[in-house]
């Protein structure tokens, strides 16, 4: 066997050029595979960064029927338990409370409907970009009850800058009387995502729950989680401690739905690429093979006739394929991390961009992980084994008068 595996490295490189020559083909297509999963991976982290930094947070907790109607009586029920269950629970970051209720929004120039939102801004800020990308204005400085913060499309339509006045209405959970007060335009921000900068209003939150009439109620609860990744973890506590007492605790993955299905997708596509890359394989591997298999041809009848067994033919030709395999995994595995290295420091800039309804916000760079330089790699190589059985299957067959009569 060790004889076999000896003889099977010199061969592949009696003719190196054509060696070379397959083995960068293949390695090009490895390389190609390790870089298109390190940017859909690095993709997938900005797609869900951009969506759950900007406003939504990576879990929310609501009541259990909140999010079918958003009727705003539908409160979080005991609201200050869950809140002193999450000052405990060791996976959550931070946290914020939010009342939230369609209104009118109305200045001397024009009308608008809104999403009004209360939030206690020192916690929002951990949770949302809002004071991050404030065109004017500062985030809700001092203690003014009535300080507003707008998107750039919202302030444009109604014809308000700083300091402008505007009045807003809502309606009383328990009455259903109207409630309007006015309030003072302190901030605008742009988000460069349409629903955001044209749609809602924040204000403090008592201030919120004061003209809904829900005393301490809140309708939402923003999480975000100290690993990322626990947004997608169904087993852990979390949603179990906090999808009880007629709450409800989603994810991301639960709360859109859509971008989920996308983000799923990506595993086709890296199918279809292992796929190119098997197609590649199989012409060099079989071209690369069955040229060398000719020209040796009267060596292999020579093997043959001195009493060398055919299984021991199909083996040697195998054994080649595998080596070639290694030695293209090896010049892919280099060329991948050269690349993927390489754009994973400068980025690709795809900011602008909206993919199901989500803007990206942020310079995509590619992540490696040392999964692709093992698995994708052995892909290859077994790959190459499997593809060379059909060559090494001729190997085996051919008749030894006539493999020796290719010498004449």
């Amino acid at each position: 066997m060790a004889f076999t595996w000896k003889l099977a490295w010199r061969n592949i490189f009696r003719n190196r050029r054509r060696t070379i020559i397959a083995s960068i083909a293949i390695g090009i297509g490895l390389a190609s595979l390790i870089f298109s999963d390190a940017f859909i991976i690095g993709m997938k982290d900005s797609l869900i960064r951009s969506t759950t930094s900007s406003f939504m947070g990576e879990a929310q907790i609501h009541h259990e029927d909140y999010l079918l109607s958003r009727e705003p009586e539908m409160t979080i029920r005991d609201s200050p338990r869950v809140r002193q269950l999450l000052d405990q629970d060791v996976s959550v970051s931070h946290f914020s409370s939010r009342a939230m209720a369609f209104g009118m929004i109305t200045s001397p120039a024009n009308v608008n409907s809104v999403m009004l939102v209360g939030v206690n801004p020192e916690k929002e800020k951990h949770l949302s970009q809002f004071d991050d990308v404030l065109r004017e204005g500062e985030w809700f400085s001092g203690d003014n009850p009535r300080d507003l913060v707008v998107g750039s499309k919202l302030a444009e339509n109604l014809e308000v800058g700083l300091g402008d006045r505007v009045v807003i209405t809502v309606s009383q959970v328990n009455s259903g009387d109207l409630s309007q007060e006015m309030f003072r335009v302190s901030a605008i921000y742009h988000f460069g995502i349409r629903e955001l900068d044209s749609g809602m209003a924040l204000i403090r939150l008592p201030r919120a729950q004061a003209m809904l009439g829900i005393q301490d109620g809140i309708h939402e609860i923003a999480v975000r989680f100290r690993d990322i990744q626990d947004a997608e973890n169904q087993a852990l506590p979390f949603w179990s401690t906090f999808s009880s007492s007629g709450n409800r605790a989603s994810g991301w993955p639960e709360l859109l739905p859509d971008m989920k299905r996308m983000l799923d997708m990506t595993r086709v596509s890296m199918m279809v690429l292992a796929l190119i890359l098997g197609v590649v394989v199989v012409f060099g591997i079989i071209n690369t093979l069955f040229m060398s298999l000719y020209e040796r041809m009267f060596e292999f009848g020579v093997l043959r006739a001195v009493g060398t067994r055919a299984s021991k033919t199909r083996l040697l030709v195998v054994f080649e394929a595998v080596a070639l395999g290694l030695v293209s995994a090896f010049i892919g595995g280099v060329l991948g991390l050269l690349l993927t290295g390489l754009v994973s420091h400068t980025g690709i800039d795809y900011r602008g961009i909206e993919m199901t309804g989500i803007h990206i916000q942020e310079i995509i760079y590619p992540r490696l992980q040392l999964r692709q330089f093992l698995e994708y790699p052995l892909w290859v190589v077994g790959f190459c084994a499997l593809v060379g059985l059909y060559p090494a299957r001729v190997a085996g067959r051919m008749k030894i008068a006539a493999a020796l009569r290719k010498s004449l």
